[in-house]
This record gives C-alpha cells, structure tokens and sequence, in this order.
C-alpha cells in the first residue's frame, strides 16, 4: 500500500499547492491514504472548520498537526468534533482532542495515525518516547500499519525517536522546521524515515513567511506580526510504500514539486 504525507502547509499558497497536488497525486500515484500536516494552514497558524473540510475535499484522510494547533480559540473549543483532526498524543490528559486515530484506506484496510511532539526547544510536555512508544505498541494490536508524525525542531531528536520506534512503527515522518531533509531511508528493522518533510508553501520565504519582515525581526529584535510571503508555492512531502501483510516500509520517496499555477483554493483565510 502507497501512504502520501503531505508535509506542513502554510498559509493560503500552501493549501493553493494542496489543492493542485494532493488529488493528482492520489490518482497517478495510486495512493491508498493521504495524511496532511495542517497546524499552519490558516494564516500559517492554527486551523479553521472550514480549512478542514478544503483539507479533506481535496483527498486528505488524517489531519496531522502540531505546538501551533492551539493558536486559534474557536477551533481549539470543538477539536474534540473533528474525528480525523489530531493534536500530539503526548499533550498531557485533559488536553482537548485525539493524538491518534485508526482510519481506513481507499481499499478499507485499517491505518493507524499518531501525532507526536519533540521537546528539545519545545514546550515540556509528556515524553514523546515513552508515550509514542505505547501507543504505537497498542496500536499495532488493531494493525500492522503504523504512520507517524513527529513534530519536533532537534534533528536528532527525531532521529533517535526513529531508531526507537524502528520495526514498530512502518513509517516516522519530522515536520515541524518546514525545512526539508535529504535523509530518507529504511531504518534496519523496517521503519521509513525522514527527519523533515519540509514545507508545502512558498519556498522563496523565510519558513513561509516574507523575508522582509522576519529580516526585520531578526535585526531589529522588534517583535513583529509574520505575514504569509506571495510566490510560487511548493508541494513538499513523502510517498511512502509498505506491505501491507508485516507493515515494514518497502521504499520512501521524498517529493518537492512547484505549482506555477498556484492552484485552486480560492479560500478567506491567508
């Protein structure tokens, strides 16, 4: 089976490039699942409902997310609601909404999807590793099939969580920096990896946002509002192969596609 990760999308250049990828890609890549990185889609922070339903119209089945989920109050208030929309798993108990989920492909065979969050320049929250660790071993009772984001900023953090969820876990994905690696592999045991799928924004931008302003903040250390930069957006992201049977990865592609068209979405929200 063929899993499609759609790396962080920021802002409107972002869901413009998701919409323009994410259903051509489903069909000449003949994906079974697609699960999309979406905590910077609205404005480059936070989600909305109604991004939500673009995100999912568009053919992505698991909204994954991350520290910035928690930017926008009124979607904060009913994230319990949205059965496909995660939050990290390692928030502490009684934080709102679900950190994993089991979903069924096109073909309705059963992935199980866990969002997890670093704390190496991170907030303090739960372990990723003992958590994530469980959670994936609780899960792999329901199925084989495994998908994990690791929203983190440390490299090696991520790849040690790698090493540490290798043959559990069939694929551990990074996002997070909107930055890109070229380290995609198939750990020892059976688990794809890559430490950050990168962006699915404009690239010609500071993470997103216009070099202008975050320039200005860096040399004035004046705090200032970022702004979504204008441009030509990339799709970023992996495709990543597995059988099905023991859930080991059988191949990881990285992919970095421009959208001269800039897409569809037509949406309010940068």
């Amino acid at each position: 089976m063929r899993i499609l990760f759609v790396a962080d999308i920021y802002a409107r250049p972002g869901r413009r490039a998701a919409a323009e990828c994410i259903p051509r890609l489903i069909q000449e890549r003949a994906v079974d699942l697609c699960i999309a990185n979406g905590e910077n889609a609205a404005g480059g922070f936070g989600m909305t409902d109604n991004i939500i339903k673009k995100l999912h119209a568009y053919g992505v089945d698991v909204v994954t997310s991350g520290n910035h989920i928690w930017n926008r109050a009124d979607f904060v208030r009913h994230i319990g609601q949205h059965q496909r929309v995660l939050r990290p798993f390692n928030y502490p108990k009684g934080a709102p909404g679900r950190g994993s989920v089991i979903a069924e492909d096109r073909s309705g065979r059963s992935v199980a999807v866990i969002n997890l969050q670093g704390r190496t320049f991170m907030p303090d929250i739960d372990c990723p590793f003992q958590q994530g660790r469980a959670e994936v071993e609780r899960l792999r009772d329901e199925t084989p099939l495994v998908f994990v984001d690791f929203h983190a900023e440390a490299t090696a953090e991520k790849i040690a969580l790698g090493f540490h969820l290798d043959g559990l876990a069939s694929a551990v994905i990074g996002t997070h920096t909107h930055v890109q690696t070229a380290d995609e592999r198939i750990l020892p045991k059976g688990t794809a990896f890559l430490t950050d799928a990168g962006m699915t924004g404009v690239r010609d931008s500071v993470i997103g946002t216009r070099h202008e302003v975050a320039v200005g903040r860096f040399v004035n250390q004046v705090p200032t509002r970022f702004k979504p930069a204008d441009g030509v957006p990339y799709f970023s992201g992996a495709l990543v192969e597995i059988d099905e049977t023991t859930g080991k990865a059988l191949a990881i592609e990285r992919l970095q596609i421009p959208v001269e068209s800039g897409g569809a979405d037509a949406g309010d929200e940068d």
